[in-house]
């Protein structure tokens, strides 16, 4: 007990600083931010790069980018009307029709738009199903979205519910007379309806991450992103000091942006096959597997179990769907601490595998494929230490 509360005064000290000492922070992250401590979610700030060593920078930092987030939402989310059932009827001309190929049409925009909010609705309302943090009130709505007279028309989930067209049927009525009807699909109400004026969490996660894939047109939205934006979100929204908290969306799109351009490469398709693309990390994960117990890596190749069968979930959502929430944010504290960034990624993979290696090298194919594709309940502190030991055997190896 006594080591552990030196360990929040270590950290506490190192935050006081009016520059922090960033190389001893990181070190004292790694070993894990306490979790009563209530200073996770300002060391996340900082090594995810949103809040700068120098303390003296903060409050202007902070007002710049929360002020620029409110234009995001103002421009991105509250202003645009075309298309809603609640506006005036738009006159289609020549220039500007739905049925336009032109790539500048409002149209053409306001159709992918929805598309990709299809997908986000869909995901955001079945994040982390094993708490009911998701679908409870924030204390802190976004004002302007519920606080307007057209709070339910520009709120995203209702623009989805009026524009999901999902098929037409046509019946032959006679030669050369065909009848269409549409069947329009409703987004599915999974969270009990709030009292007007109030926000679920998971509205505001899908918020930013249509405001995220507006701003990253080139990569826009791509399922998975849900998992990586919740810990971090669900982070800052539970922060015990109530003035980090009111900001909670704010700075969680900014962390979450930051931390998309480092793993960017993980959910680019093209990219699959480079080095820094999934299959790239997934062949330096075998590579480290091989060196650390060629053993296991040897009856995994024989019974032809790719790593694409298990760890490409692992590693492009940085291990969120394999352990419980709180042993996320303990993981991630190590993740975002480390130096060479995500290279204990591929160490605590491959302990998560050498952790197993009894059963695997027991298993037959169908045995050990559910076992990886469903690792079992482990304390995470035992995945962390067996991590960090075998990243200093190969350290002292080479």
């Amino acid at each position: 007990m006594a080591a552990y509360r030196e360990k929040i005064n270590e950290l506490q000290e190192l935050l006081k600083e009016d520059n922090i000492n960033f190389k001893l922070f990181r070190k004292q992250c790694f070993r894990g931010v306490p979790d009563d401590s209530g200073l996770r979610p300002l060391c996340w700030k900082l090594l995810l790069n949103y809040l700068p060593p120098n303390r003296k920078q903060w409050k202007e930092v902070l007002r710049s980018k929360r002020d620029l987030y409110k234009q995001f939402i103002d421009e991105m989310v509250v202003a645009p009307k075309d298309g809603r059932t609640d506006c005036p009827r738009i006159d289609v001309t020549m220039d500007d029709h739905p049925l336009s190929i032109n790539p500048d049409s409002k149209w053409q925009t306001f159709f992918k738009d929805n598309e990709v909010l299809l997908q986000i609705d869909k995901d955001v309302r079945r994040l982390c199903p094993d708490i009911s943090f998701f679908q409870q009130a924030t204390d802190f709505p976004c004002q302007q979205i519920v606080g307007g007279p057209d709070s339910d028309s520009i709120r995203l989930h209702n623009r989805v519910q009026y524009t999901a067209l999902s098929a037409g049927t046509v019946e032959r009525k006679g030669i050369g007379m065909n009848k269409v009807s549409y069947t329009v699909r409703k987004a599915q109400e999974d969270y009990a309806v709030l009292s007007s004026g109030q926000e679920a969490h998971w509205e505001v996660v899908e918020r930013i991450l249509f405001i995220y894939a507006k701003l990253n047109p080139g990569q826009s939205y791509v399922q998975g992103m849900n998992e990586i934006i919740g810990p971090i979100y669900y982070l800052f929204a539970t922060d015990a000091d109530s003035d980090w908290r009111e900001y909670a969306e704010a700075d969680t799109f900014f962390c979450f942006t930051g931390l998309m351009s480092e793993i960017r490469d993980f959910f680019i398709k093209t990219l699959d096959e480079s080095e820094m693309g999934i299959n790239g990390l997934m062949n330096r994960l075998m590579r480290k597997l091989k060196e650390c117990d060629p053993q296991v890596w040897n009856r995994l190749k024989n019974q032809e179990l790719e790593p694409q069968f298990y760890s490409f979930r692992w590693l492009t959502l940085l291990l969120s769907q394999e352990f419980e929430l709180p042993d996320i944010l303990r993981i991630w504290d190590s993740l975002f601490a480390d130096q060479n960034r995500f290279e204990f990624l591929i160490y605590v993979c491959t302990a998560m595998i050498v952790l197993l290696r009894e059963n695997l090298l027991s298993g037959d194919f169908p045995c050990n494929l559910k076992l990886l594709q469903n690792f079992p309940s482990m304390d995470v502190h035992i995945v962390l230490d067996c991590a960090v030991q075998l990243a200093l055997s190969c350290s002292l190896s080479s």
